[in-house]
């Protein structure tokens, strides 16, 4: 058992995930690829995709400029010393996850891979379970009524 108030997890579970996640999508889209849509719906759909990519690359600069700024980790298995609640964390508590999970939609669209879809799904839910769920308890160990006040304003994922 981990003291929470110390460290949200002994384990950093979200890379791990979604890089599994990744090769499995992979992996079934090798062996069984699914059929996708034809021009120029899937002209559409990449073009979605690079502006989801997009997205990403901005949550992704959003989340680690303002965790750097606040001199507090990156690293979901250490301790937090400072909750961020400014940039990307303004608009969801886990703009990280959230950008993992959009970028696997947004590869989904681009290749034309649908096995990433699914897969992100699973990625974002073992993702909450083994990793946001103990994070959440640590900020609320660390952080008291300002976590909970975070809470109430900004959702989870979107």
């Amino acid at each position: 058992m981990i003291n929470v108030a110390t460290r949200p997890s002994l384990f950093p579970w979200p890379p791990l995930i979604y890089v599994a996640a990744i090769a499995i999508s992979i992996e079934l889209w090798v062996l069984h690829p699914l059929p996708w849509f034809g021009s120029p719906m899937s002209d559409i759909l990449f073009a979605v995709g690079c502006i989801a990519l997009v997205a990403v690359v901005a949550l992704y600069v959003s989340a680690v400029r303002e965790l750097a700024k606040a001199k507090t980790t990156i690293q979901p298995h250490r301790a937090s010393t400072q909750l961020v609640t400014s940039g990307a964390f303004s608009v969801t508590r886990n703009p990280i996850y959230l950008g993992n999970t959009l970028l696997m939609l947004a590869v989904a669209v681009i290749w034309g891979n649908l096995w990433f879809v699914p897969l992100a799904v699973i990625a974002a839910f073992l993702t909450q379970k083994l990793a946001i769920e103990g994070e959440e308890k640590h900020l609320a160990a660390s952080f008291g009524k300002r976590y909970a006040d975070y809470k109430r304003r900004v959702r989870r994922w979107i």
